[in-house]
């Protein structure tokens, strides 16, 4: 019988970027699993815990206990959404009792995607090519939070045609931080204008990373600065052949 893994596909990626989940799905499915993507998922609470909502994040997180909890398996295509529920979830829940014991035994099944491919699926193959140079950028709450580094360059590895060329300074913010980028516009801004430097110094035709808010802050700044022409790609996209 195959085990059971729960998608959750984050609010951002549902809304602007549906092939991420979708390829996702097909990453999962291809590597034996059996995919469930609960129709009621929302958000997991990184803006409200962020901005000091602890009442509204409580409950996105017993939410999305009720939902997720009964899989072999979470996954999420969001170092960031993951980092929050794996990392915060312990103080968010920290004076419910019943609330914290369930999140316990859930935590240790919670996994960012390229951390599950590599650590538990043991993935040795992927249906995505791609031809030509890619950099990599190592969004911050995956690396920091979760440890996601090696797992992502070791998934590209596998994808026939690709090659990888780093960038400097790859472990860099690229100044989105959620609500930091609205409180600190011309900041984040001149993060970003650094972080797309680094980019197209490398030459590569495209910027892959794990993170849609990165997504959105790097190829928004590209954009504004008149280059249409590099790319912005999430590794699901890249590794299932989506691009």
């Amino acid at each position: 019988m195959k085990q059971r893994v729960g998608l959750f596909i984050t609010c951002l990626a549902d809304v602007l970027r549906p092939s991420i989940p979708m390829a996702a799905v097909e990453l999962l499915e291809a590597a034996h699993f059996e995919v469930h993507v609960p129709m009621s998922q929302t958000c997991c609470g990184q803006p409200g815990y962020n901005s000091g909502d602890s009442r509204s994040t409580l409950q996105l997180a017993e939410k999305f206990i009720d939902e997720f909890e009964t899989f072999d398996y979470v996954v999420a295509p969001s170092g960031s959404c993951m980092g929050t529920i794996k990392t915060h979830y312990p103080d968010v829940l920290r004076n419910q009792p019943d609330l914290l014991r369930r999140f316990t035994a859930l935590q240790p099944r919670l996994f960012e995607l390229t951390d599950f491919l590599v650590n538990v699926a043991a993935v040795t193959a992927v249906p995505g090519t791609f031809d030509g140079e890619v950099t990599y950028h190592d969004s911050c709450s995956g690396l920091r939070e979760l440890g996601i580094k090696h797992q992502p360059r070791q998934l590209l590895s596998l994808v026939a045609g690709l090659r990888l060329r780093e960038m400097e300074q790859c472990e860099q913010c690229c100044g989105f931080g959620g609500t930091f980028a609205v409180k600190y516009g011309n900041i984040s801004a001149a993060i970003a204008d650094d972080k797309c430097a680094n980019i197209q110094a490398s030459g590569a035709r495209a910027v892959v990373l794990g993170d849609l808010g990165c997504m959105l802050q790097i190829e928004g700044r590209l954009r504004r600065q008149g280059d249409e022409r590099t790319q912005v790609l999430h590794v699901a996209e890249v590794l299932a052949g989506k691009t």
